[in-house]
């Protein structure tokens, strides 16, 4: 389609925004874009299969795994290729432009790379399975919620169960995105089954360790191609497979914050792609009209509005993360914290208000789940973002520990 062509084409780097040059990112990385326009390519021509039967992105992955960018944050002695975050949060805002499933999946790939590279890269077990993911391009899934904790990433009924050398997890999960067409899956547990829900673990787990039992299907209005499904996980390892760090650490300093950069950058590229397609069919229209712009412009003006708000959101928190290390003090202050969880909620709100506008701007066209300006599928994925990890969940534990802190006075005393 040659909508999807131009789109792939017309990528707006964050790294830009963040104050890194682009000429200083792509001498770090030359060929990431290049890689992610491929990939992105492959995935824009099988979005709307993937869709409309609600199926696992076979192709988009494969185009991933042969661009080798599966383990593009694992670093260069490991067999990575040292990227930053910016770097991914990049190629989630491209492959966001073509299919948001697939960049929902690569997203909450990475989120789980972030977590071994900046927490676990110096323990032997890990260390390995990082090298294995690089050379094997592996994809890790994630499983952080069970029982009826549903979006609650910071409690777990399952506990770590010790047995000699051994310890094995069984674990009810409520929702695990591609947890069938994973190679490894890096659950939450408690620490001990003695534990309280809040004391909880990271492990990973590869294939070779578990076995799913799936408890029911994934039949959602978008992000279909995510396979989210419920499953029974059971599964058995060393216990130098848990993560070093109790889970409450790993969740402020990485978890959270690099999640919620990586899915708003892949709300953003959804939102731009119907941008884009407002901007196209504005210009036809007013082509056909003789120069006389047709009603639904205003509407693109606002989306364009929003979308760069949108991105100026994501740059501005990206760029405040990266300048502190993975120890950093600040990661885990109450001020951080809610700016990176308010980020998901602006985020996902601003990227939902783009997509509106551009149906607007649209009209009909847009409407339609044909054409070259429909953004059905967009708005249908775009919807999945205020309640995934709903943003009531979000403001109502940001409000709580903003109950412990002062108001900031905006006169000085």
């Amino acid at each position: 389609m040659a909508v999807q062509t131009r789109v792939a084409q017309t990528d707006l780097k964050f790294h830009a925004a963040t104050g890194v040059s682009v000429a200083a990112s792509e001498a770090s990385a030359p060929d990431f874009k290049l890689r992610a326009e491929r990939a992105a390519a492959t995935a824009a021509a099988h979005a709307a299969a993937v869709d409309r039967e609600a199926r696992f992105p076979e192709e988009a992955m494969a185009a991933l795994r042969a661009e080798r960018l599966l383990g593009i944050l694992v670093p260069a002695h490991l067999g990575g290729e040292g990227a930053t975050i910016s770097d991914v949060v990049d190629v989630c805002y491209m492959l966001g432009r073509s299919c948001g499933s697939t960049a929902m999946i690569y997203a909450m790939h990475q989120i789980m790379v972030a977590l071994l590279v900046r927490h676990a890269s110096d323990t032997a077990w890990h260390s390995r399975l990082l090298a294995r993911l690089c050379t094997e391009q592996m994809l890790l899934a994630s499983s952080t919620t069970d029982g009826q904790g549903g979006g609650d990433l910071r409690t777990s009924t399952a506990a770590v169960e010790p047995d000699g050398a051994r310890i094995t997890v069984e674990k009810s999960a409520t929702i695990m995105s591609y947890g069938a067409q994973a190679d490894g899956i890096v659950t939450t547990a408690r620490r001990a089954p003695d534990a309280p829900g809040s004391d909880q673990v990271l492990v990973a787990f590869t294939k070779k360790d578990y076995f799913i039992e799936r408890r029911s299907d994934w039949d959602a209005l978008g992000m279909r191609g995510t396979c989210s499904a419920g499953f029974l996980l059971k599964a058995g390892g060393g216990r130098d497979q848990v993560l070093p760090l109790p889970y409450q650490t790993m969740h402020a300093r990485t978890m959270m914050p690099v999640a919620h950069l990586m899915w708003s950058a892949v709300w953003a590229g959804i939102a731009a792609t119907t941008v884009e397609r407002a901007r196209l069919f504005v210009r036809n229209a007013a082509r056909r009209a003789g120069g006389q712009l047709p009603p639904g412009a205003a509407h693109f003006t606002r989306a364009g509005g929003s979308l760069g708000m949108l991105r100026a959101l994501v740059a501005m928190n990206l760029q405040r993360f990266e300048a502190l290390s993975p120890d950093a003090a600040e990661l885990e202050a109450l001020d951080f914290q809610a700016a990176l969880n308010l980020l998901k909620v602006n985020a996902s709100e601003l990227a939902i208000a783009t997509v509106m506008s551009a149906l607007q701007a649209c009209g009909l066209s847009g409407y339609r789940n044909d054409g070259d300006f429909s953004v059905s599928r967009h708005l249908r994925d775009a919807l999945s973002s205020s309640v995934m990890i709903n943003n009531d969940r979000i403001l109502t534990n940001v409000a709580s520990a903003s109950l412990l802190t002062e108001t900031p006075s905006l006169l000085r005393d």
